[in-house]
């Protein structure tokens, strides 16, 4: 660590995406400030990130409700040269069963960081949104101009709004740059294996459900729906290298600091640009991982899209980010991650 080194806030550091994002901010020659709540994380995760961190990250265990706290951590570190926006539920199927928790948690907590962010004159920010603002598109590939639209989920309904009120805030506040990146399907690990994705309880993702299964921890894959109007039958999403979508954070972060204008708002699709089925992302993992799976079809889930993938010309152009890693990588990097975790399936 070096006291020259630019300060980023980065919430819900510990978690999946945002603990790759900090090792590539680190790359980057960015300290960063960590604060979660470990809600959907691990503090195991903080030993390993001071391992794969040329300059340490600092944390805190707070949540993003508590705004004092916020206020009197970040106050001890300033200058902070901007904020990368993690922290959230992100559950679809959890959305619909605890609503007031995802709106209490991805709204009220984004606007106190928001509001850090005016307290402090912090310039830059950069929010996780998501692909699910789209809805059901009519058309695909979705571009930045598509429509955005109501979802029919508590937390496709919390990544909108809260885009709106950021976009709003920024409008009003000639100081701010606001970034956000729309995701589209984050999968694999840091190829050391030490950092990945391991959610709490039953994954409602594929990939780690893929991976739980073929190590044992789960007795079978249940693929939801196999009666889509697809090739195969089943859904089509765009899959992206989790180290690939931190990178673009990093891009986006870059751009917004150098961005001529004081004021700024901007939004990015982060996928590949290319759509592959549950099944063809199943047939990968076996080929590449050279394993069985035992994996059975369920009916669709409620708030599930048929199929939906990135247009990343934008991307592509104005953060001249791309993607480095294929669908084998995702399946490589997320199976060395599962082999490292313990024995048993955590509770």
């Amino acid at each position: 660590m070096t006291d020259q080194s630019p300060r980023i806030l980065v919430t819900g550091g510990l978690g999946y995406i945002g603990s790759h994002t900090v090792v590539e901010l680190s790359n980057a020659g960015y300290q960063s400030i960590i604060i979660d709540d470990l809600s959907n994380s691990s503090p195991d995760i903080l030993s390993r990130l001071q391992g794969l961190c040329t300059i340490p990250p600092i944390f805190y265990e707070v949540s993003i409700l508590d705004y004092m706290s916020m206020l009197t951590l970040i106050d001890k570190h300033l200058p902070i040269d901007g904020v990368i926006h993690f922290a959230a539920k992100k559950s679809v199927s959890e959305s619909l069963e605890q609503p007031l928790n995802y709106f209490e948690n991805n709204i009220s907590g984004m606007i106190n960081i928001l509001k850090l962010i005016q307290a402090f004159d912090i310039s830059t920010f950069i929010f996780s949104s998501s692909c699910t603002v789209y809805g059901e598109p009519k058309e695909t590939p979705v571009t930045e101009s598509t429509l955005t639209t109501r979802s029919k989920t508590p937390y496709g309904n919390s990544k909108l709004w809260a885009e709106q009120i950021i976009e709003n805030h920024t409008s009003l506040t000639p100081s701010l740059k606001s970034i956000l990146l729309r995701y589209f399907n984050p999968v694999g690990a840091h190829n050391s294996g030490l950092i990945g994705e391991l959610p709490k309880g039953v994954p409602s993702n594929l990939m780690p459900f893929i991976t739980q299964t073929a190590a044992g921890w789960r007795s079978e894959l249940k693929v939801y729906g196999n009666d889509y109007s697809t090739p195969d039958g089943t859904a089509i999403r765009d899959y992206i290298h989790v180290v690939d979508l931190a990178n673009a954070h990093v891009r986006a972060l870059e751009f917004a600091q150098n961005h001529p204008k004081n004021q700024l708002f901007d939004v990015f699709n982060v996928g590949t640009g290319k759509g592959n089925s549950v099944l063809e992302v199943i047939k990968t993992f076996e080929s590449v991982n050279n394993i069985s799976l035992n994996y059975d079809f369920a009916p669709r889930r409620a708030g599930d899209v048929e199929a939906i993938w990135a247009d990343t010309q934008k991307v592509f152009k104005t953060l001249n980010w791309k993607p480095q890693f294929t669908l084998e990588d995702m399946v490589r990097t997320s199976w060395l991650w599962q082999q490292q975790l313990s024995e048993s399936a955590p509770i």
